[in-house]
């Protein structure tokens, strides 16, 4: 079973033929509304991977809050752990350009209420080896705090590092495993490790370090990890992009599933690169989201 705790949003999304520089206006094509959120696009990728899932949260108390959690509903996920608060549900302003690139910025609403006692109450209703799933759209405090209680309990810890902030490598060191894309690697290490060998010297570093598992997304370049001492290297799909909103997040749900079904590391690895891929096949964060029979049916 996983239990993912973390943000819950509406995205407000316009598309552009590219994306503005600092200071410029240029022409929309499209507009269109889709529930989003880092904690709520894994959780629905988890449960369509075909896990177990609750999502532990909260939205708000505006016509935002139902369909930010339809998708999530309908899928079957557990949200008896959302609370409904009295301030505006979480939102997302994006532009996407005809490339696929993406600019994104979150208005935390709802998300920024969530703390500490949510926290602990949303792991005390976990088992040892369930999976809980975090990011860093929710205070920094309440990350921490259900890190804390986890590992008290034996639960198995995923820590997505977007988005990046000033607490992310400290409780980073918190996490059974860790996923990162390229730009928040560099981040976590201090440095430029843009090669190959770069990367794997850093991976290999902090792995003896901590004991850790790193996963590093690279998007179309696929995906580097170290586990128990290995490195393993994992290849999406070769794809022309639509639109790369939830992609990472996608990612995310899917390695959870995976291991949480048993899959061995480089097969969940695979799996979720896969997922990754398709996921940019369509626009939005949840409705591009692929079902598990069609990630299986590519990998």
């Amino acid at each position: 079973m996983i239990t993912v705790f973390g943000s819950i949003n509406m995205d407000l999304i316009a598309t552009t033929a590219r994306l503005p520089a600092p200071g410029e206006t240029v022409a929309g094509s499209s507009f269109a509304t889709a529930a989003g959120g880092k904690g709520a696009n894994q959780a629905l990728a988890a449960r369509r991977a075909g896990s177990v899932v609750h999502m532990a949260g909260a939205v708000g108390n505006d016509e935002f809050a139902g369909p930010a959690l339809t998708l999530l509903e309908e899928a079957g996920t557990d949200l008896s752990a959302v609370a409904h608060v009295a301030t505006s549900t979480g939102t997302a302003l994006i532009l996407v350009g005809d490339d696929g690139e993406n600019m994104i910025a979150v208005v935390p609403g709802a998300n920024g209420t969530v703390n500490a006692t949510d926290a602990e109450a949303a792991v005390s209703a976990m088992s040892p080896k369930d999976v809980l799933m975090l990011q860093f759209e929710v205070p920094a405090a309440a990350v921490e705090a259900a890190l804390v209680a986890a590992r008290t309990r034996g639960v198995l810890t995923m820590l997505n590092t977007a988005p990046f902030t000033a607490d992310t490598v400290r409780l980073a060191r918190l996490a059974d495993i860790v996923v990162a894309n390229e730009t928040e690697f560099e981040l976590t290490v201090g440095g430029d490790v843009k090669d190959r060998a770069a990367r794997e010297e850093a991976l290999r570093r902090l792995h003896a370090e901590t004991g850790q598992t790193f996963v590093v997304t690279l998007g179309g370049d696929g995906v580097m990890a170290i586990r128990d001492g290995e490195i393993v290297t994992a290849m999406g799909l070769k794809i022309e992009p639509v639109d790369t909103v939830g992609a990472g997040d996608t990612f995310c749900g899917y390695l959870a599933a995976s291991l949480d079904q048993g899959f061995a590391f480089g097969d969940a690895l695979r799996r979720a690169a896969v997922a990754g891929s398709l996921a940019c096949l369509a626009r939005g964060a949840q409705p591009s989201i692929p079902l598990a029979a069609a990630v299986d049916a590519a990998r």
